[in-house]
């Protein structure tokens, strides 16, 4: 109170107005210029081998932008074009023992061919009382014996030309495994993003889960800060907020984000991130999208307003 005493009295004669005025700005205000500030992280995926061999080709580099099924590299596939040979040669010789049907049942079929002519000969007899009952039931007789040969030979050479190609659907199984590994072999981007960190080197072993590279989608950037209770009911998912973060010559660059997720849960301040309220004991996560064109980057500081 004395320091503020001698203070007006120092400007004893200047009008009421401007005396508020300099009091107002000397005595500052309490708002930040934020509500709540965080750091910039993003959604990093790590990028694993998925088969076993020497690294022929890797032509990954930090920094690198990727898109989608663009080729990195390969790995070794020689071993496995050499069991893709050996399952081909099994599937060949199991499927070589199946029987002709059509081959071996030809004898049977003239053989009803020509018991059917016969049957139809002595039939017409038989029509003009030229040939006897017994006769002609002998000839039905033989006829139908033959068409039973002819289906149960059919029948069990089917069966065994069915049993042969089943006994290759584990090889097939087998076969399909391989050409599995072989297309994994060939190493795409799965996503769009940019190299992080890189983890193999050309003509290195590598096994499947080994990692290969780490990649980030920078396009959207996402800003975690921290809200204290009583700043919680002033946002909601899909808000707008101002996103400011330092411009290097002491002022803010500002952009804008949208507020995705909110946490549901109070956890304890964290020691790296300061709220507006210090003096809060627990306060609530919440994640802003924020469309990046290069200027954010993963662990830089930002703030927003709402």
């Amino acid at each position: 109170m004395i320091k503020i005493s001698i203070f007006i009295r120092s400007f004893i004669g200047y009008p009421m107005l401007m005396v508020a005025s300099i009091l107002f700005t000397a005595c500052g205000s309490d708002d930040p210029g934020y509500d709540a500030t965080g750091a910039f992280e993003a959604e990093e995926t790590i990028i694993s081998a998925e088969v076993m061999g020497v690294l022929k080709a890797f032509n990954v580099k930090e920094g690198h932008t990727l898109k989608p099924g663009t080729l990195l590299g390969y790995i070794d596939t020689t071993s496995l074009h050499l069991q893709r040979k050996q399952l081909l040669a099994q599937i060949e010789a199991v499927l070589s023992r199946r029987p002709n049907i059509n081959t071996q049942l030809l004898a049977l079929r003239e053989q009803l061919k020509a018991a059917e002519r016969e049957q139809k000969r002595v039939q017409q007899l038989f029509d003009v009382e030229a040939a006897t009952a017994k006769q002609l039931d002998d000839v039905n007789a033989q006829v139908a014996i033959v068409k039973g040969n002819l289906d149960a030979t059919y029948a069990t050479l089917s069966t065994t030309s069915k049993s042969l190609v089943r006994e290759t659907s584990p090889l097939e199984a087998q076969l399909d495994i391989i050409d599995d590994k072989i297309n994994n072999s060939l190493l795409r981007s799965p996503m769009s993003g940019t190299v992080l960190l890189t983890y193999a080197r050309p003509h290195e072993m590598v096994s499947p889960g080994k990692p290969l590279y780490k990649i980030a989608d920078l396009s959207d950037i996402t800003l975690k800060v921290y809200i204290t209770g009583n700043q919680l009911p002033m946002v909601k998912l899909n808000q707008e907020v101002s996103v400011l973060t330092d411009d290097g010559s002491g002022g803010f660059t500002e952009g804008k984000g949208v507020i995705y997720w909110i946490s549901d849960e109070a956890e304890f301040t964290p020691k790296s991130i300061q709220t507006q309220d210090e003096r809060a004991d627990k306060v609530y996560a919440m994640k802003v999208r924020v469309p990046n064109d290069g200027t954010y980057k993963i662990g830089m500081y930002g703030q927003i307003k709402f």
